[in-house]
């Protein structure tokens, strides 16, 4: 991708290391945080009841976005790397499948963000963990640890907790709850289908993404058309204001930026530290929501996200433990292989 610093080198000081690993954690804080302050903001419009159309606009940012990098990538190789590709409508078939799980994720997760808002958007939207320990069983048949599912239950129980906290005071939308669990199948779903059709792009994220953009954009306007939202946007009063398509490209923006920080970051740290790195942007999240809108949570509610977070934290770690002991297995198989007499195989579920 362009501008990609390296992650290090055997003569870099730990000091020049450290600075340049808090650069990219700061710069994805600021890209997630910012890109969900943005979208609310677009999304609560009560003005402009357009969700769909400020989802399709956002992807075709993003498409706009692969095409002048390609474009700048080919007139400045040296300053910029990023794939070349053509589109090829074979390959756009193939992509297909992923990009109606796509399309249906982005849509649920904005329809829940616009009606649950920033504070309890990420318990709202707690289940995809869950949903993927199931889809996974139902989809590839993979089985799940013990202490994996119990981590799932705490999440489960944190989940439940917020929403009886939620309705408590008031604010609880079983709307923005429904579609919140939709997004989080979406994302599990979304993740399967992924690791399908990767060989169809030749394992490139880009080309995967700049594919599954131009599908969504395709997909989305018979969407726009049908539920009337065209018809909003000839009503809303802002239309032709140039700080309305501001905020609209600049949330296209950070849709597209959101990819490379996280790729970044995982580049720099590893997946374990990426998820602890986004759980506590999570929680730093939902607290400065709650200070910016000034809302009143009591105990239980703040217990709701802490058990979703730490039961979410608690997961991942359980499954880099898991992974860790899988990679270790073919290792002592070799040295089993070395004997007259074969030992018995050893397995762990996952």
């Amino acid at each position: 991708m362009a501008f990609t610093p390296e992650p290090g080198s055997p003569g870099e000081t730990f000091l020049l290391r450290s600075m340049k690993i808090a650069a990219v954690v700061s710069s994805y804080w600021f890209i997630s945080i910012t890109m969900v302050f943005l979208n609310n903001h677009l999304l609560d419009n009560k003005d402009l009841d357009a969700p769909l159309f400020i989802t399709f606009y956002q992807c075709l940012v993003t498409v706009g976005l692969c095409l002048l990098l390609q474009l700048l990538s080919s007139r400045c190789p040296a300053l910029i790397d990023f794939p070349s590709f053509k589109f090829d409508l074979k390959t756009s078939r193939e992509v297909l499948p992923l990009s109606i799980v796509f399309i249906s994720m982005i849509t649920f997760n904005n329809l829940c963000l616009k009606n649950l808002g920033v504070a309890f958007y990420t318990v709202g939207r707690s289940l995809s963990t869950v949903f993927n320990v199931l889809l996974s069983y139902l989809i590839l048949k993979q089985t799940t640890s013990v202490r994996a599912l119990l981590c799932c239950g705490v999440i489960l129980g944190g989940f439940w907790l917020g929403v009886d906290q939620e309705g408590l005071g008031g604010s609880l939308s079983w709307t923005g709850v429904f579609f919140g669990v939709l997004a989080s199948a979406c994302v599990s779903l979304n993740a399967i289908y992924t690791k399908k059709v990767m060989a169809a792009v030749e394992g490139n994220i880009w080309k995967l993404s700049f594919y599954n953009n131009v599908n969504a954009c395709v997909l989305f306007v018979p969407l726009v058309l049908v539920f009337g939202e065209l018809g909003h946007l000839a009503r809303f009063s802002r239309l032709l204001e140039p700080s309305f398509w501001a905020m609209m490209t600049l949330g296209g923006v950070f849709g597209f930026a959101i990819g490379y920080v996280t790729g970044l970051q995982i580049k720099f740290t590893s997946p374990l530290t990426h998820n602890v790195s986004g759980t506590a942007k999570a929680c730093a999240q939902t607290l400065m929501a709650v200070v910016y809108y000034h809302s009143s949570k009591g105990l239980l509610w703040w217990t709701s996200n802490l058990m979703v977070l730490g039961g979410s934290s608690a997961y991942t770690w359980v499954k880099s433990l898991e992974m860790k002991k899988v990679q270790q297995v073919p290792k002592d198989g070799d040295k089993e292989k070395l004997l007259p007499l074969g030992g018995s195989e050893s397995s762990s579920a996952v």
